[in-house]
């Protein structure tokens, strides 16, 4: 059987897994955006379904503004426990309102997640390991070093003093740690070399769990540095084993479309098959190397099971119930601009514009694919200067490009701009009467195609080179979102912007 990475395409960093039975769920970051730390379920490792996320209420959690791509939930573990699950989270706000670290608890992963418990736990990288005797370990990154401390679940009191354990090979920013115990050893796992092309997975161990730590003689166990492969920066992993006792790997990676290299939709989640040799230490994929395309015959495949590796290639939504969970808001949702109805999705323009760092009426879903096709049918009937909808690709605030409807000079246009840094240009602008276009947005590895259709044709406004909408280029810690918005630009939109429906088909 052959298999494709990434298993979980799109922004979804820094994957951590967890075992029950057959079941696995998977959890990741997911930094500004709300609902936050996505959790994922699958039966065979390929085939993952989103089914909720932890962060899903205003009164969990706040979102510091005013960092794009670098405030928010950073690096989730997920564990499983005497019939509960946990999963214990850094949420960065630089100083802000609920800053640190913390945990949430849920017997359902399929339901509601509890409040944070926070924890008298500094750094970032926070995970849990319940030990034999009944001990539960936190373990976390802070100052260059791994350290550990005894915690008391019930309360998230810190029970014992921090204790350094390993500060890894020598590579920069060594963080990510997760801890195991396998043959009476406990396995430190980390990551160094920061999350970009240097990225590595270094492995330690130990038979006391409080150290010291000897490094495996292959560090790193798993990197692509250096090699022509199509998956680069692999890193930030965490190990486990399946049903059947094969050993696995979930870890972050990218794909560049470019070179010099630039990536435009985040880190990915990948699987690596991981085996133990004779000296005890664990070899990861192709003798330390991640390859795009993996043959195995060891994935616990179920009855249900067709294809593997294929991501959902083509969604419809037409906004009628729920919101699908692949939606996104940027920061805490604001209240009341976004309502789903018999017409469709509704939003409430405010006065944050696309260029700003706050709470947009906007919902987006993450670039999944590096050609893909998305459209949107919308209806709006701007009144006042500056009030506009329409579709957009979104890296942030100062990344992104979009077309919309909207009002200037006393007449309803529609407009094709982009904005990369503190450049931003209307790159096109052509009358229109009607309250009601389909817009379209075609992407390839090198341009973003926008444009509208009339009658049965359909009509390119305008393109953007992907090139400037990389994290290389203006991002930090995430991907593009393909969003629907609107906005007043300075003030409230005196009609909402209705989208009827929403199509996207990757490939």
């Amino acid at each position: 059987m052959i298999y494709r990475n990434p298993i979980i395409a799109g922004m979804h960093p820094d994957p951590s897994i967890c075992r029950v039975g057959e079941d696995y769920f998977l959890v990741n970051s997911s930094f500004e955006y709300f609902p936050g730390i996505p959790v994922f379920h699958s039966r065979n490792l390929i085939q993952w379904d989103l089914i909720g996320h932890c962060i899903t209420r205003n009164s969990q959690l706040t979102i510091r503004k005013g960092f794009p791509n670098e405030t928010g939930t950073f690096a989730p573990t997920i564990r499983y426990h005497n019939g509960t699950f946990y999963v214990v989270c850094t949420n960065v706000t630089y100083g802000g309102a609920d800053d640190g670290n913390f945990f949430v608890w849920t017997k359902d992963p399929f339901g509601e997640w509890s409040d944070p418990v926070w924890l008298d736990c500094p750094g970032i990288d926070p995970s849990f390991f319940f030990d034999e005797d009944g001990i539960t370990y936190y373990i976390g990154t802070a100052s260059g070093q791994i350290y550990l401390c005894q915690i008391d679940l019930n309360s998230g009191e810190r029970i014992s003093e921090y204790e350094n354990i390993w500060a890894g090979t020598g590579g920069n920013d060594p963080e990510g740690p997760h801890l195991y115990k396998y043959n009476g050893w406990y396995y430190l796992l980390i990551s160094e070399g920061g999350t970009e092309y240097c990225h590595m997975i270094t492995v330690a161990r130990s038979k006391s769990v409080k150290g010291p730590y000897e490094s495996c003689p292959r560090n790193p166990v798993l990197t692509n540095r250096s090699y022509g492969l199509s998956i680069k920066a692999v890193g930030h992993g965490d190990l486990f084993f399946d049903q059947n006792n094969n050993w696995w790997s979930v870890c972050l990676g990218i794909r560049p479309i470019s070179y010099p290299y630039r990536h435009n939709l985040g880190r990915e989640t990948m699987l690596v098959p991981v085996v133990w040799d004779k000296d005890g230490w664990p070899v990861f994929g192709r003798n330390g190397l991640l390859d795009e395309e993996i043959e195995t015959d060891r994935l616990p495949l179920t009855d249900d099971t067709c294809e593997v590796g294929l991501f959902p290639d083509m969604v419809l939504d037409d906004f009628r119930g729920v919101l699908r969970k692949e939606w996104n808001f940027i920061y805490n949702p604001i209240e009341g601009a976004v309502e789903l109805g018999t017409e469709g999705l509704s939003l409430q323009g405010n006065s944050v514009s696309l260029s700003e760092a706050d709470s947009l009426a906007w919902i987006g879903r993450r670039q999944e694919h590096h050609v893909f096709y998305a459209r949107t049918l919308l209806y709006f009937d701007p009144q006042n200067e500056g009030e506009e909808a329409g579709l957009c690709i979104y890296m942030n605030n100062k990344h992104h490009y979009e077309i919309a409807i909207t009002w200037v000079n006393g007449s309803r246009i529609l407009m094709f701009r982009r904005q990369i840094g503190s450049l931003w240009k209307v790159e096109q602008q052509i009358p229109y009467e009607k309250m009601e276009v389909e817009f379209f947005l075609n992407a390839d590895k090198e341009h973003y195609f926008f444009g509208y259709v009339k009658g049965y044709e359909r009509i390119v406004l305008g393109s953007g080179e992907t090139a400037y909408l990389t994290t290389e280029t203006g991002g930090k810690f995430t991907g593009n979102y393909i969003g629907l918005y609107a906005t007043g630009n300075g003030r409230a939109c005196c009609n909402k912007a209705v989208f009827k429906w929403f199509e996207y088909v990757g490939k």
